[in-house]
């Protein structure tokens, strides 16, 4: 390889390796900007993952979770969570990590049968996580959930 061709490859791959920066910083810009405008004339939808002083994160609305039966929120500042209503008591939330403990697939709300069911391999957990069939052993991962106002919460444990 000749000198050229070498400085070239070497400048590009410079290049390259600059852009995570470059776009980490543009995305934390855009935040801070969300963040300092005025709230109501933004969507609903730029207020998820909003930490609160009780370490509580907003993961999205009531009116979401009543229209889709869940919320699921894969992005969220505390991992990947699953919002569901309890079916014992409609009025209170449940919250768990989605990613399915025997190899990683998401999991999905079954409201008929009133439990979560893993698409891969057809292991299935109760709503608050524990393992009703396998092959998975371990429970999914569980958060406190409340809702708040028109707000659904979420705080690790």
């Amino acid at each position: 390889m000749n000198r050229r061709s070498f400085l070239s490859w070497f400048g590009l791959g410079w290049a390259v390796s600059r852009l995570p920066v470059a776009m980490t910083a543009i995305v934390s810009g855009l935040a801070g900007c969300i963040k300092n405008s005025d709230s109501a004339a933004l969507p609903s939808a730029t207020a998820i993952n909003v930490a609160k002083s009780d370490g509580f994160q907003l993961i999205g609305s009531v009116a979401d979770l009543d229209k889709n039966n869940q919320i699921l929120s894969e992005q969220s500042a505390i991992g990947p969570v699953l919002v569901v209503r309890s079916p014992t008591t409609p009025t209170a939330v449940l919250a768990v990590n989605p990613t399915c403990t025997h190899q990683g697939c998401l999991v999905a709300w079954k409201s008929e049968r009133k439990s979560f069911a893993c698409p891969c391999h057809s292991a299935a957990f109760t709503a608050d996580g524990a393992v009703i069939q396998g092959p998975a052993r371990k429970p999914l991962g569980t958060y406190l959930a409340k809702i708040e106002g028109n707000s659904v919460l979420v705080k690790k444990v």
